[in-house]
């Protein structure tokens, strides 16, 4: 039993499970887009984000913090090490433009680990702004990346796309923040810091209903999708509601990052 417990948390630790949410959404994002050869793009956002994630959050502990590093540790950085080939493998395989565009979300991830100015903190740190910086670089990775290398017209249900999956991911993220609560800087000003816990499931539930609706608005409108979203918006909404700061880590570590999973696979059920 500790056997398996510990290669659960080794899943969960080592970021395997963001990064299958990750490559669930870019899976989301061939489906609604009829992209139907994306292999490249979606495997390069699985590895790309176990990297990127692992760096994120044990930088702190591995330079910042200067502590001895546990065993566990030292096997979740040689995992991420491994796990840079297929990432340069991948980054190869795409379109320019995608390159590019790949390397601005990495630019945006030094710039939230690292402090590039005198006296200032890296913008992980800044006050309020760290939801807004995570939201759009899911938004970027998960439908900006294979819009882009799949060289389809870019139409207004892109556009309709990215504001339903910010508000998606956004929700999201409110989640985290609120079991977070008791951890959390307060200098971070995250939204239940600045409003409350209650207002900020108000929130949640609210940015709901334009995820929800924004559906009709496409152009090719899938029934299918109707169904699955509304069961996606009920599913959340239980989830935030529920949420308190006495949660277990595997709420948000495994139950809300496996969000975007069902999602995906709730898809290909129907």
């Amino acid at each position: 039993m500790r056997f398996f417990k510990q290669i659960f948390n080794f899943y969960i630790n080592s970021s395997i499970h963001v990064g299958l949410s990750c490559y669930a959404l870019v899976r989301m994002t061939q489906y609604m887009f009829h992209i139907s050869e994306g292999d490249i793009v979606a495997n390069f956002a699985f590895f790309g984000t176990i990297v990127g994630y692992n760096f994120v959050k044990y930088d702190a502990l591995a330079r910042a913090k200067k502590i001895q590093m546990r065993s566990e540790l030292k096997v979740i950085a040689l995992f991420s090490f491994f796990a840079l080939f297929p990432v340069i493998y991948y980054f190869f395989q795409l379109q320019r433009i995608t390159q590019l565009a790949a390397v601005v979300f990495l630019s945006i991830t030094l710039l939230y680990t690292f402090s590039f100015f005198p006296n200032k903190k890296n913008a992980r740190n800044w006050a309020g702004v760290k939801i807004y910086i995570v939201a759009l670089c899911w938004v970027g990775v998960t439908l900006g990346l294979p819009i882009l290398d799949s060289g389809i017209l870019i139409t207004s249900d892109f556009y309709l796309k990215c504001l339903q999956r910010f508000f998606l991911i956004f929700v999201l993220i409110l989640i985290f923040e609120i079991i977070d609560l008791a951890n959390d800087d307060p200098h971070l000003k995250t939204v239940p810091q600045q409003i409350g816990v209650k207002r900020t499931k108000t929130l949640g539930l609210l940015l709901l209903i334009p995820f929800y609706l924004l559906e009709f608005f496409t152009s090719n409108l899938d029934k299918n999708q109707l169904i699955v979203n509304l069961i996606l918006v009920l599913m959340i909404a239980l989830f935030l509601i529920f949420a308190n700061e006495k949660r277990s880590k595997y709420y948000t570590s495994f139950w809300i990052e496996s969000v975007p999973i069902v999602w995906w696979l709730l898809l290909l059920l129907f």
